[in-house]
This record gives structure tokens, sequence and C-alpha cells, in this order.
């Protein structure tokens, strides 16, 4: 063989010849390759250029819509989903090249809120509101709620039974909500003065509380952003294309008559005048191109919207719109089906990210035998739960529903968030008193040729094919598949060094700690493009 040979002697295998490669020359070309690029390392940038042939030209944009809550009501399961899968999907974008916006589209507009109002004029408190705003408006909902069940379930009988609902929805708190409702589309002050409160203390409360999770966002958006021009564009498109109906003076689209039979029909405009969530969400479609010409838009939402998605692209395809109808993709998250006795009363996001740190120092203070390399303080606790919550869901594929289970969430021994810190502190603190650069054209790189080093770097190098796969398939469960294996070969090559006695070893051990330094580069950016932070950074 050649000095540096590139492969390893081939070695049978049945009807196969394994072909390995070489340890030494390995290691040359990829610690170097992988120092050189830092951040950028696994990934392609030139996914996001406009013109592939222009690597300084325009980059692709994306909009990422993701979390979402309803500003009535409670963060739900779905949006906690949400708010993980999406923060993934904005991340993978941008380090593949992608100019990325990252959007909330807040359920602020509708029906639901003219009977918030109705709520806040029975139970609303000026001294709670200025305590806990958002968690009063829930208790101010759940009340109303519970008077307006009646009423509710009146009409749900009644249509039910083939009868007209419209006479009961024409008094009581029917009345009210659709009164404030039909005020705040026609940019009644009072009404929009109260809404306008509303929404600001929605947004602040969730801005602290994404920002605690690592997650931001661009834009602030909302269903009442939804410009007054487009919503009459799309009346208009629907209407000239022979597709909008009137029914007993509501406007709907019958999608049986337009090769979508599974779309059954849907109202567009309410018979009192207000606008459906189906015609703001196309609305919003037209406004968003308008102002930002995207090439893809991306809703990472539940499984359930899976309709509502349909709906809205086959509106766009009936309009004359179906360029825009191809821009536009459903990325579905399925359920968490069961939360443990911690998370129980979760209201907001807050409270999840709460419990999240109680199950964290509850597994941290019981924990007797596995040694820790992070520190007890509240940060890296949270820090610890948080990254627990973010690996637990990761660990399925985000079509798949599961149950939360704090103990497999917390545990320092398992396949958790917590693990993973762990063995990144650990790694980190081997590298603390490390100089900050390496010579890797003078480096040792026969010291990396036992079998554990050149382990740690073939699956350092498959981080390029596992990123580009997960990205492809806007799959975090293939990153997540990735990093366990790798945290696995980095304890096993830890715990044998520490075996080892490297007394007057130098050049061996700076060849090894450049491994392990690279190894780490390779760890945070498994991490951070899951949106999760690495461990004292």
């Amino acid at each position: 063989l050649p000095r540096s040979p590139p492969f390893a002697c081939p070695i049978k295998d049945g009807i196969h010849l394994r072909v390995f490669s070489s340890p030494n020359t390995l290691s040359r070309l990829l610690l170097p390759y992988i120092h050189d690029r830092c951040a950028s390392y696994g990934y392609d940038s030139s996914l996001g250029l406009a013109d592939a042939a222009a690597p300084d030209g325009p980059k692709k944009k994306v909009i990422v819509e993701f979390s979402s809550p309803n500003m009535e009501s409670e963060f739900l399961v779905s949006h906690l989903r949400s708010t993980l899968v999406g923060s993934y999907v904005a991340n993978i974008h941008a380090r593949m090249g992608w100019d990325v916006v990252k959007m909330n589209y807040l359920g602020d507009w509708g029906k639901q809120i003219g009977l918030l109002a109705a709520g806040w004029e029975r139970f609303g408190s000026e001294e709670e509101f200025a305590k806990q705003p958002l968690r009063h408006l829930l208790e101010v909902n759940h009340k109303i709620k519970e008077l307006f069940k009646p009423e509710h379930e009146q009409v749900k009988a009644a249509k039910a039974e083939g009868k007209d609902a419209s006479e009961i929805e024409s008094k009581g708190l029917h009345a009210e909500r659709d009164v404030f409702f039909k005020k705040m589309e026609d940019k009644d002050p009072e009404a929009i003065a109260l809404w306008q409160r509303f929404r600001d203390a929605t947004v602040k409360d969730y801005t602290g509380s994404y920002a605690r999770l690592g997650v931001t966002f661009d834009e602030y958006s909302g269903e009442s952003q939804v410009s007054a021009e487009s919503v009459a564009e799309v009346e208009q498109a629907l209407k000239e294309k022979g597709v909008y109906e009137e029914h007993d003076g509501s406007w709907m689209i019958d999608f049986s008559k337009h090769d979508a039979k599974g779309l059954s029909t849907a109202v567009v405009r309410y018979r009192n005048g207000t606008t459906s969530y189906l015609l703001r969400d196309l609305a919003a479609v037209l406004d968003r191109y308008k102002a930002h010409k995207f090439d893809k838009m991306i809703y990472v939402v539940a499984m359930e919207q899976e309709m509502h998605f349909h709906r809205v692209t086959k509106c766009l395809e009936l309009m004359g719109r179906g360029d825009l109808a191809e821009l536009i993709q459903h990325v579905a998250v399925a359920k968490i089906n069961g939360l443990p006795d911690q998370f129980k009363d979760t209201k907001l996001l807050s409270d999840y990210l709460d419990g999240c740190h109680t199950v964290m120092q509850t597994s941290i203070d019981e924990e007797t035998e596995e040694p820790l390399f992070v520190d007890k303080t509240d940060k890296s606790v949270d820090l610890l739960g948080l990254s627990g919550l973010f690996i637990q869901d990761f660990t399925h594929k985000r079509t798949t529903p599961y149950a939360v289970d704090s103990k497999k969430m917390t545990s320092l021994v398992r396949d958790s968030g917590a693990a993973i810190q762990n063995c990144y502190a650990r790694l980190t603190s081997k590298l603390s008193e490390v100089p900050a650069d390496f010579d890797y054209e003078t480096l040792d790189y026969a010291a990396l040729e036992a079998e554990d080093y050149a382990e740690l770097l073939r699956i350092m190098a498959q981080y390029r094919d596992v990123a580009q796969a997960s990205f492809k398939a806007l799959e975090p469960s293939l990153i997540i598949i990735y990093l366990l294996r790798l945290v696995e070969q980095i304890m096993a090559t830890l715990d044998d060094d520490d075996e080892q006695d490297w007394t007057d070893k130098d050049e061996t051990s700076k060849a090894r700690l450049a491994l392990y330094e690279n190894a780490r580069q390779v760890f945070e950016n498994g991490l951070r493009v899951l949106g999760v932070s690495p461990y004292g950074l």
C-alpha cells in the first residue's frame, strides 16, 4: 500500500467486499475540512440560491408559518409541537442558504373574539388583567363559553334535525358575539381598541416565553392583518370563475362540483357579511406574496388541518392562481396524545416550560449514580429541561403521535435531551484548557488510527448526508438518530481515553483534542439546527 492510502485493505464479508476509508487519510481530510467550515459544516448553501450558477446572486425566500396560537384560548399541545418542528424547519432552510421569514400567524380575528368581548363585559377585571393579562383572558373566555354552551347545543341540535338555526343565532350570546365581530370588521373604534389591548397582551406574553425556548419570529402576523383589498380580490376572482355560490345569504364553494369531492362544501363569507377563516387565509396568501415574493411558503400545523390546506390550494387553482398553489406546502405534525401529571393544568406556553424545569430539577436531585458534567444552576436546569422537550419530540417522526414521558425526557442515562447535553458538557470540559487553534498541517494523524477514533471520524463524516436527507424530508428525527450515534461514540471514546496514560505524549494529545474539537463542532451544528442551545454556549 502507498504511504497514505485513501482506503484500508478490503475485508471479505460473505458475498460482499467491505471497503473502509483509511483512518489516517480520513482524519487528514476531514478535520481541516470541518475546521474551515465550522458552523456551516454539513450544509449546502447553494440549495437556497435563486440561480445555482450565480453563487453571489439572490437567495430564494421561504415563509415558515408555525406555532400560531389562538388569542383567546389555551396554548394547545398542537401549538407546542408546531413550535418545535417549525423552529427546526426554519433553521434548516436558513442553513441551506434560503432567506427565511419566520411568521407567527395568530388566531386574532373571528367570531371567537366577539364572544371573548361579551365575556369581558361580564367577567373582565382591570386589576386581574394588569397582573396576568393572558391568564385572565383565558379565565374570562372559559366563563363565557360555559354560558354560551346551551345556545351552542341548541344550534347543533337544530342543524342535526335539518332545521333552520338562524332564529336561534339571532338572539342571546350568538347575536352579541356576531354584532361585536361585525363592529371589528367595520373598524368601529371602541371594538378595535378593546381587541388591540387583547392582542398586545397576547404578543407580549408569548414573546417572553418563545425567547425562553430559544424561538424568535420575524413577524407576528394574524388574521387581523389581512387587507380588505386582498379579500375583495379573492371574492372577485371566485365570482369571475363561476365557483362562488350564494345560499341563504352566505357565500360558499361546493368543491364537489370542481373535481374535489373530498373537500365538501365550505362557507367563505357568512350571512351577516363577516369573513370566514378560509377567506382570510386565501387573502393572506395574496398579501404575503405581494409583500415577500416568496418562492415557497410552509405551514407547520397539525395533521387535522390537512383538509383546510387542500381547500386553500384548490381555491387558489380555481381563482386562476395555480402559480401560488404550487408554492404552498403543509408540513403536518401529529398529536401529542398525553401529558404527565406535572403538565395536566397547562394553559400557556410558559406553563409547559415551567413543567419542564420542575421535572428536570427533580431528576437531577434524584440522580446519584450518573456523573454530572453540567452545573445545577436554575439556568442550566432550564436548558436541560427544554432540551428534553425538543429531543423527546424529535425522537419521533413528526407525523407520529406520542405521549410525553417526563422520566424519559429528563433521564441522564438514556436517549434524552439531558443526557445529550451532559455528553456535550463532558466534551467541552475535556477541551476547556485547549488552545483555540491547531496546526492541522503538523498534527500527528497517525495517533487517530485506533478503532474508536476511526469510528468517530466516520460518523462525523456522515453529517452532511444526514443533514441533506433531513432537509429533503423536513424530518428532524433523522438528525436525532444521528446525534445519538455521535453521542454514543463520543462517550465510548472518552471512556477509553480516560483509562490511558497521556504523560509525555503531547503530539498524540494534540491530535486527539483536535478530533474532539471538531466532533464538538459537528455536535453543536446538529443541536442548533434542531433549535437546541448547546450547554455553555
